[in-house]
């Protein structure tokens, strides 16, 4: 039996999500060590449901549990339900680890579909692919998903990497901006900012006026703040999740630090930022593969529906994290049905790389090949505005 790294104690939460409320095959069955059995199809991933990303974790889940549950409704994928098992790993590396040995070793999964992290899909992978089991559409847009090239992944939300010099072009090219500043996570996903940062201003000869790193867990932002201001900066580029954007942006707020773009992307966009009382996400920029929508919008009947059902079924309206569970369930339905009745790894595989003509529920085209595993290459630059998220300007390719 293979193993990922050293095995640590297993602290994961299990769902079983699929058509009912826990087991969507509505029964037990041996499952084959590639995943599928006459009945069922069994796939999983490593996540955070309780942890520093979990608003990202939860959605994620929502959305892939609403999709895998209408195709089970539906009578399942060539008369085989598919079963989804996700571990609540809370971004921490060693549970990643632990819950992925369980996932490929007891659970037998088929793929891993929307596995969580960029740390932790980076622990992950390597005795993943060497056990052969896909990774299938990873939350998160590290280099490493897509360079270099692996058979056995597929993304479906472009890469931090040439996000960030995409933005740092656009903003010093198109916006004016002169002197740019870089915040950033210490961790993987911070450092794929920083790279993307600092390559893009190196080529067009423009020097980064200061960086500022912090770890996850950081809730003091003052200094950080004061040295950025302090160094000029009229642009941000900001390497940070959903919490930390909330108080770096407070910490400029109280400092009274106007008259600068903040930039993130898709792992800081949603509407908590937005909803801040004080104002202080008003301005803020983020790259993201899909913008978020708002019910009074003019909607087809189609996504209008969707919203609908999606918020009678959870409670609340659909963010971003939900938009891209849904997408990644329904791409992987769509592959289950191309592979047909003989659906393995192999074949699963070769399925994804002929969806070349993919057009979401919400608007956006994704395309494969088998020498082209990345769906999509280019992000829209979203804005708040009057506390809301507003599409500005062009796609931005990269």
């Amino acid at each position: 039996m293979s193993k990922l790294l050293l095995p640590v104690s297993w602290l994961g939460i299990v769902l079983l999500l699929g058509c009912g409320e826990t087991d969507s095959s509505g029964h037990e069955g041996s499952v084959n060590v590639n995943g599928v059995t006459d009945t069922e199809i069994v796939i999983g991933a490593h996540t955070d449901l309780t942890g520093p990303i979990a608003i990202w974790g939860t959605g994620i889940a929502n959305g892939a549990r609403m999709r895998f549950g209408e195709a089970n409704d539906a009578g399942g994928v060539h008369g085989r339900q598919i079963r989804y098992i996700l571990e609540d790993a809370q971004y921490q590396v060693p549970r990643a680890v632990s819950a992925a040995n369980k996932l490929i070793n007891k659970d037998k999964i088929l793929a891993m579909v929307m596995a969580i992290g960029t740390p932790t899909n980076n622990a992950v992978m390597v005795q993943q692919f060497r056990d052969g089991v896909p990774n299938l559409f990873p939350v998160t847009r590290a280099r490493s998903m897509v360079e270099p090239f692996q058979k056995l992944m597929f993304s479906q939300m472009g890469v931090y990497y040439e996000e960030m010099r995409a933005a740092v072009r656009y903003f010093i090219e198109e916006k004016g901006a002169t002197t740019p500043c870089v915040i950033y996570q210490d961790t993987d996903y911070g450092q794929e900012v920083l790279d993307g940062v600092e390559d893009q201003a190196a080529e067009m000869g423009v020097t980064i006026a200061a960086r500022s790193a912090h770890q996850p867990t950081e809730s003091e932002f003052t200094a950080a703040i004061i040295r950025m201001r302090d160094a000029g900066c009229d642009l941000v580029l900001m390497g940070t999740v959903h919490r930390d954007t909330i108080l770096v942006l407070e910490a400029a707020r109280k400092a009274d630090w106007t008259g600068v773009a903040w930039v993130g992307n898709e792992a800081a966009y949603g509407q908590v930022i937005a909803d801040q009382e004080s104002g202080s996400g008003e301005g803020y920029y983020a790259f993201v593969p899909l913008a978020l929508r708002y019910a009074d919008e003019d909607l087809s009947p189609e996504l209008r529906e969707w919203f609908d059902r999606y918020q009678n079924r959870y409670g609340e309206y659909p963010g971003l994290p939900a938009m891209i569970g849904y997408r990644g369930a329904d791409l992987t339905v769509r592959a289950f049905e191309i592979a047909g009745r003989e659906l393995n790894r192999d074949s699963l595989v070769a399925a994804i790389e002929t969806i070349d003509d993919y057009r979401d529920l919400f608007g956006y085209e994704l395309q494969y090949g088998p020498n082209d595993h990345k769906g999509v290459g280019s992000s829209a630059l979203s804005q708040i505005q009057n506390g809301r998220w507003v599409t500005v300007g062009k796609s931005i390719s990269y």
